[in-house]
């Protein structure tokens, strides 16, 4: 097996930060951009793409500035699978969408365009 390789990529984002996180944390907003479809018992989220679906956990968040998920396969020693941050400048007011994600070396260009394409589907759904 080969090493996971960590991914983070910064988009820049002209959105309120609570705006921005509703998108990333609740099943309406994630299935606006994310999947097909997201339901929620507790902290557990199914994910729906087609005919697959895949179930995560919350593992960590904090209002309008993070939110980190783990998949229920992973079974590296992450923490988490993938997590959104929202950063702002205090003195330009410049926003950023940091996401992380982990991704098996000879995967890591395809999750970068995967993510890329995601994230371009997020900000227009947000207009920004």
């Amino acid at each position: 097996m080969s090493d996971r390789v960590k991914i983070s990529l910064e988009f820049p984002i002209r959105s309120s930060a609570a705006m921005i996180y509703s998108f990333l944390s609740t099943p309406s907003g994630l299935s606006e951009w994310f999947c097909d479809d997201v339901n929620s018992r507790g902290d557990t989220f199914t994910f729906f793409w087609n005919d697959s679906e895949e179930i995560a956990h919350l593992v960590k968040k904090k209002q309008n500035q993070f939110i980190q998920f783990k998949w229920d396969h992973d079974d590296s020693k992450e923490k988490f699978s993938f997590e959104f941050r929202i950063q702002f400048d205090e003195l330009t007011g410049a926003g950023l969408l940091v996401v992380t994600d982990f991704a098996e070396e000879e995967e890591e260009e395809e999750m970068k365009l995967l993510w890329e394409s995601q994230i371009k589907t997020l900000l227009r759904t947000i207009g920004s």
